[in-house]
């Protein structure tokens, strides 16, 4: 079919909307609210207006993102009268916003800001309107904030939420002048389901709803000179990070920022990569003993830390299977503070671990109790990708014309390519198979590569041959609607998995939500980092776990074996049922009471 956008001639499909086929053919139209490929297109922030024209009839202004192109369909994306409207709905959302922007997160990163630019808008009438101070400012949670005086009431995190992870925490509430983003059951978000995967930051346009951030706390630590720093990096920041400075998508920036943590004045600069060989000698371990012992399967994944909020919250009954054995960054912060700093001759009541890591859910990982060991946390301050970028532009280091650096010292700061995938869905799942295979079998993985749970699909399955041990099944997830089908298939009794590799975020940590957010494709846009993970894991010289020669050292001087008594010490946990009884009905309550 065809159309014409600005009296160009353009080609287009069925119920095509007006916004997606100008995009196709370079046609900009400012949005707010829209996520298309997210399935997201509510027409509620109006700033997407277009001009549409029938043969003999009366020219319409429409919303372009819910209205389909029709045959013959003039559109006109800046005529006169849209942009005047445009500029009016821009300037109305501006009047009920706190626009103190210099202080705001989102500052020169804003959409609204954007749009304020893009529609010519030079003053805001309505700039002293202050009824947005009386709307909730949420900091319960230890992993994001809520700050609806910011709120522009988009509905892109309700969406997210709700249809992208299946959560369901945030709500539309209230009405009218008192409408915002809400808990559901009118609950705090640090008390409520929500479990910290920050993907509502990752979609919100304006600084409504972010990370908590720790910044300050990092700049006290790396200028106090008592305090001895130990920073890690995790793999899918390195190839992510560069985009907070404009360099391309999937740009490994890992040597540029050790030279940056280093100049700001970290103490040692080292790789989360190397636990995360550390997790798969011990998980690996973990999987064969449940294995051989008729111990409880499938066994899950531990590593993601939403995940794990996830299945606390919503299936506390299989905390058997999940994995005992903590994620890379905790046992990153268990060795630094032990074998590092008998090493190293620091006294580890001095020694602070930062963590750089893809994900909000690792602030409240790195202050659970699980995680504190005689008073003192694993690791003490976790700082966002974003957090990292923020950081580093605050002390005037701009991280594209630094030379590049290496890790700082011979115990742990070599790793395997089989850590580098841990970055993406499917990698700690094939980085245990490289493993597992070697360990049961006595021979390498052919190939090394294991293709059948590579792919973008929410779930995937595969057959995995163990040799005398006979054939096992796996299964990958990402995203917490993908982990509650998982969930629901293990409950039924219709799965006959081993282990399950769940990722609380869609794409594991390439998509986490603490990673730089790209508007243009929401569902899509971690491809280009999960490409740069393989390419990294392609041109190591040791690809699997059990072959980094540190990790042979760690257990000779210091572990002794995976699963032995020191590992179970340091490197393995518990968790807890955090489900809540909510009530709904007066029923419920009085059936309850009763009961």
């Amino acid at each position: 079919m065809q159309g014409f956008i600005n009296n160009k001639p353009v080609e287009f499909e069925a119920e095509e909307s007006i916004l997606a086929v100008a995009r196709r053919h370079g046609q900009f139209i400012p949005t707010l609210c829209e996520l298309a490929d997210a399935g997201h297109a509510p027409g509620t922030c109006r700033v997407c207006l277009v001009e549409i024209r029938h043969e003999g009839a009366e020219p319409v202004i429409v919303t372009s993102c819910d209205t389909p192109m029709e045959e013959g369909m003039q559109v006109l994306t800046r005529a006169r009268d849209v942009r005047e409207q445009q500029r009016l709905q821009v300037e109305l959302l501006l009047g009920d916003h706190d626009q103190d922007c210099a202080t705001c997160v989102r500052h020169g990163k804003c959409e609204l800001q954007d749009a304020a630019q893009f529609v010519g808008l030079q003053r805001s009438r309505f700039g002293k309107r202050a009824y947005f101070k009386q709307r909730t400012v949420d900091r319960s949670s230890v992993s994001v904030v809520r700050d609806m005086t910011k709120c522009i009431r988009c509905h892109r995190c309700v969406h997210v939420c709700r249809d992208v992870q299946g959560t369901d925490v945030l709500v539309l509430a209230d009405k009218g002048l008192d409408a915002e983003i809400g808990v559901r059951d009118s609950l705090a978000l640090g008390t409520s389901e929500c479990v910290s995967c920050g993907q509502c930051t990752l979609v919100c346009p304006v600084g409504a709803l972010a990370e908590v951030d720790d910044t300050e706390q990092v700049i006290d630590y790396f200028y106090d000179p008592d305090v001895f720093t130990v920073v890690q990096m995790a793999p899918a920041t390195r190839i992510a990070l560069g985009e907070e400075f404009y360099m391309p998508a999937g740009s490994n920036v890992e040597g540029k920022l050790i030279t940056a943590l280093k100049q700001l004045g970290a103490d040692v600069v080292l790789d989360t990569n190397f636990t995360a060989d550390l997790v798969i000698m011990e998980e690996g371990t973990e999987l064969l003993g449940r294995i051989q012992n008729g111990g409880t399967l499938p066994m899950l994944t531990s590593c993601s830390p939403g995940w794990v909020n996830y299945v606390e919250k919503n299936y506390p009954e299989y905390l058997d299977n999940v994995s005992t054995t903590k994620s890379p960054q905790q046992c990153f912060g268990a060795i630094a503070k032990t074998f590092l700093a008998d090493k190293l001759g620091v006294d580890p009541a001095k020694m602070r671990v930062i963590s750089i890591m893809p994900c909000t859910a690792k602030k409240e990982e790195a202050q659970r109790p699980e995680m504190i060991r005689d008073g003192v946390p694993d690791v003490d301050v976790v700082l966002t990708t974003r957090e990292c970028a923020r950081v580093l532009k605050r002390e005037g280091v701009w991280l594209p014309d630094l030379p590049a650096s290496k890790f700082d010292n011979a115990w742990m700061g070599g790793y395997s390519g089989a850590a580098e995938i841990f970055g993406t869905t499917g990698g700690v799942m094939e980085a245990a198979i490289r493993t597992v295979h070697y360990v049961v079998t006595g021979e390498e993985l052919q190939g090394v590569i294991y293709e059948p749970i590579r792919g973008y699909e929410n779930m995937r399955e595969a057959t995995v041959d163990l040799g005398d041990m006979g054939r096992i099944k796996v299964a990958v997830a990402h995203g917490l609607k993908a982990a509650k089908q998982v969930m629901e298939k293990i409950d039924s009794g219709e799965a006959d998995w081993a282990f399950v590799e769940i990722m609380g975020c869609p794409g594991g940590c390439m998509g986490g939500g603490g990673q730089p957010r790209i508007k243009k494709s929401f569902q899509t846009f971690w491809h280009e980092r999960q490409q740069a993970i393989y390419e990294i894991d392609e041109r190591c010289e040791i690809r699997q776990s059990h072959n980094n020669p540190l990790i042979t050292m760690i257990y000779d001087e210091f572990l002794g074996e995976p699963n032995g008594h020191k590992s179970h010490e340091l490197l393995h946990t518990t968790y807890r049922d955090r489900k809540q009884v909510v009530h709904h009905t007066m029923k419920e309550i009085w059936d309850d009471l009763r009961s």
